[in-house]
């Protein structure tokens, strides 16, 4: 009895191996373990070695979004939020303004400062640097690195505020 057993597992278990060897063939972004009727005109060629796992992905969201059920009326836009009053947007957009104003401050500030400090690409020397010169160099380096960094921002910061309506 216990000879019949093994030998149906083992004939199970072969015949399960024999599913997972199917020829697999890959047309273009498409994977099949059938070779279709055009193979040669959709440039299909047999995968070789490896096991190859297709897992089907789910549809976009946007996709099914933008079909309206059938006799649904179309909407305005897919993606309208709710409206917002003009007067809070009008609120919102000062609080912007005004941030975006402190902030391009506090950088040109910075700007000003440091400029002073990097003297045209020739600050003063401090502590060990007199006797490291590429210390000093680093130093050199990265000020003007920090400047043209600052530069970018203001740059920014004035392109968003010339984005927002003119100020009441």
């Amino acid at each position: 009895m216990n000879h019949v057993l093994v030998i149906s597992l083992a004939t199970v278990m072969a015949s399960a191996s024999g599913w997972a060897q199917e020829r697999i063939y890959r047309c273009g972004n498409e994977y099949t373990n059938t070779l279709p009727g055009n193979a040669q005109a959709r440039g299909c060629r047999l995968v070789d070695g490896g096991n190859v796992t297709v897992v089907q992905g789910p549809r976009p969201a946007a996709a099914a979004a933008a079909r309206p059920a059938p006799g649904a009326a179309p909407s305005a836009s897919p993606t309208a939020g709710p409206r917002i009053d003009s007067g809070e947007q009008k609120a919102r957009d000062f609080d912007a303004r005004r941030i975006l104003e402190s902030e391009l401050k506090k950088a040109e500030t910075r700007f000003a400062e440091l400029q002073k400090e990097y003297n045209n690409g020739e600050p003063d020397k401090q502590g060990g640097e007199a006797r490291n010169h590429q210390k000093y160099l680093d130093r050199v380096g990265e000020m003007k690195a920090e400047l043209a960094r600052l530069e970018s921002d203001m740059g920014g910061i004035r392109r968003e505020l010339g984005r927002l309506p003119a100020a009441r």
